[in-house]
């Protein structure tokens, strides 16, 4: 009789040890939070677009004469960090008149009720992921959604635009937000990249029954997507230290890149890929 369980035995430590590796939300160690919350020294990325969040974890501010946009809040340890980037910056919390979110996980919303009360701004978030942000839990406070944008949508500051892509798998509501930066009079279209890394169950998810396609779909899209500065909600998806570390005042820009982004995809595809295969291979025994 033993032996008749041994199949499923096997499945469920395969889904197990799969759920264990990729899930980000709960059981994280405090070391690991810290590590990821480590002051970073802000900086002007390209035209009007700051870096002003942790070690690995972003938060970016865009700057425009009509007020800024802010987006991710990192952790709630991260907004105190945040708001000291943007005063070193020379700029003011107080002229923040959009604060928005990539998606609502802990490590990207968990400072931005803090945020919203410094600034007074406007919060704006994908429908899909707004409820979770507005009840909170233990790790994100509950904030106020002013504004629900839904795919294709634009906000504008004077003459520059915040488009939503909404790209869900990482969350029901992930958004990719894009814009576009002048530097030496050459427009260049930034990707503010939504999470693709799988974070939970593909099938038969109670959560999020759709999810496998979900990031199917995405995949397929941001490879329609035109890029030539790939950033990201964690600085290591993008290599930003590197970056920083080779950038010289009289050198090219290191940031732009036009084929970084889909070299992101690929990766991010194949493991999506492994994942689900675990996954569909466990049900099969």
């Amino acid at each position: 009789m033993a032996s008749q369980h041994r199949p499923f035995r096997r499945a469920a430590l395969l889904l197990a040890v799969v759920a264990l590796a990729s899930w980000p939300v709960v059981d994280r160690a405090v070391d690991e939070r810290t590590l990821w919350n480590q002051p970073f020294e802000p900086f002007r990325i390209i035209g009007n677009i700051y870096f002003v969040g942790a070690s690995d974890l972003s938060s970016f501010l865009i700057v425009t004469p009509q007020g800024s946009y802010l987006l991710d809040g990192g952790l709630r340890d991260t907004a105190p960090l945040i708001a000291g980037s943007v005063a070193k910056l020379g700029f003011r919390m107080e002229d923040v008149k959009y604060l928005l979110n990539s998606h609502a996980h802990y490590d990207h919303a968990g400072g931005l009720a803090e945020l919203k009360r410094r600034s007074g701004a406007t919060m704006v978030a994908s429908e899909e992921d707004a409820p979770g942000l507005r009840s909170g839990n233990r790790d994100v406070p509950p904030i106020v959604v002013n504004r629900t944008i839904a795919d294709g949508e634009t906000l504008q500051l004077g003459s520059t635009h915040m488009t939503a892509l909404i790209t869900p798998g990482h969350t029901q509501g992930c958004t990719t937000w894009s814009t576009t930066a002048t530097e030496n009079g050459r427009d260049y279209r930034v990707i503010f990249y939504c999470g693709t890394r799988v974070v939970s169950r593909l099938i038969g998810n109670p959560f999020n029954p759709t999810a496998a396609t979900d990031y199917q779909h995405t995949f397929q899209r941001l490879r329609d997507v035109p890029a030539d500065v790939f950033l990201a909600e964690h600085p290591r998806s993008f290599n930003m230290a590197e970056k920083v570390r080779r950038r010289r005042a009289d050198g090219p820009n290191p940031f732009i890149d036009p084929g970084e982004m889909l070299r992101f995809v690929d990766r991010s595809e194949q493991e999506f890929r492994a994942a689900l295969q675990a996954e569909q291979s466990a049900a099969s025994h």
